[in-house]
């Protein structure tokens, strides 16, 4: 496979990476439609929490570690109210580098009662280089989002997007969808949601493959909730991501696999510390 093939597979799998672990906790929304109001209780996280993973790749059935990720959470202050801002950094090993550069930040701030407000995201992917920004408002019950893309090239795409639905970003959909109890799930429910991408706010695909336990590198086994994130390609589904978030009050997820048309990808929980709850989901040996 070429070079530049690979390039352009790994960025589109840098996104989905990100989207797993900071957006695909989307099953918050009780399958259900959320309304433009986006407010909701933050029942599951703290300001100080901070998750770390490691992240692999396969080329030719030979895994390799390809970098790590970062999420933390802290309380702010935005437009003179009080929130929270989370911070999410991905970077590729030196190993990765050779067929491909990672390097993405991401920001987004939510208000105390989870909603959507600002958004932020710089990709170094590759030899490309964007940023990001989406602003979210609120108006007789539609959501609005106005999002800027800044390419390396100086050039400027603005677009505008609206919905009755609230419309999220990859990082205030975890906050508001880690709240939320899911005991009444059954196994094939899905939803669609619209998110913000950089250059559009798009549908997304979720379902609910049920409930199972994930042991980890280090050993520690979880009782964990199975999703699966689809996309539509020529009016047919396409799996893009399974991930398994911890059945507790927390929902962290603790294993994403990701679907590539040269391999696949994988991500594990390493490290939490600061979470609100004690991870009453690892199964005691």
């Amino acid at each position: 496979m070429k070079t530049n093939q690979i390039n352009r597979e790994l960025r589109g799998s840098a996104l989905k990476l990100i989207l797993c672990l900071t957006g695909l906790l989307i099953y918050g929304s009780s399958f259900s439609q959320l309304s433009a109001q986006c407010a909701a209780k933050n029942d599951a996280f703290q300001s100080g929490e901070v998750a770390e993973y490691d992240l692999h790749f396969n080329w030719k059935f030979i895994w390799t570690k390809a970098g790590y990720a970062t999420l933390k959470t802290t309380s702010t202050t935005y437009g003179g109210k009080k929130g929270y801002k989370m911070d999410l950094l991905a970077i590729g090993s030196k190993k990765a580098d050779f067929f491909f550069k990672m390097r993405d930040t991401i920001t987004s701030i939510v208000s105390e009662k989870l909603e959507p407000i600002y958004f932020r995201k710089g990709a170094e992917e590759g030899k490309r280089y964007t940023v990001d920004q989406a602003f979210f408002s609120y108006a007789n019950g539609v959501s609005h989002v106005h999002q800027v893309r800044l390419r390396h090239t100086g050039e400027i795409v603005e677009a505008d997007d609206s919905d009755s639905r609230c419309i999220h970003d990859m990082l205030s959909i975890l906050a508001q969808a880690r709240s939320f109890d899911p005991t009444s799930y059954e196994e094939g429910h899905r939803i669609t949601f619209p998110m913000a991408t950089g250059r559009k706010a798009e549908e997304q695909i979720l379902i609910f493959r049920g409930r199972k336990n994930f042991t980890g590198d280090d050993k520690i086994t979880y009782r964990c909730l199975v999703f699966s994130l689809v996309e539509m390609k020529g009016g047919k589904e396409k799996g893009v991501v399974t991930f398994y978030i911890t059945d507790d009050k927390n929902h962290l997820p603790v294993r994403l696999d990701l679907f590539l048309n040269f391999g696949s990808a994988k991500a594990f929980l390493k490290d939490v510390s600061g979470n609100r709850h004690p991870l009453t989901s690892i199964v005691e040996k």
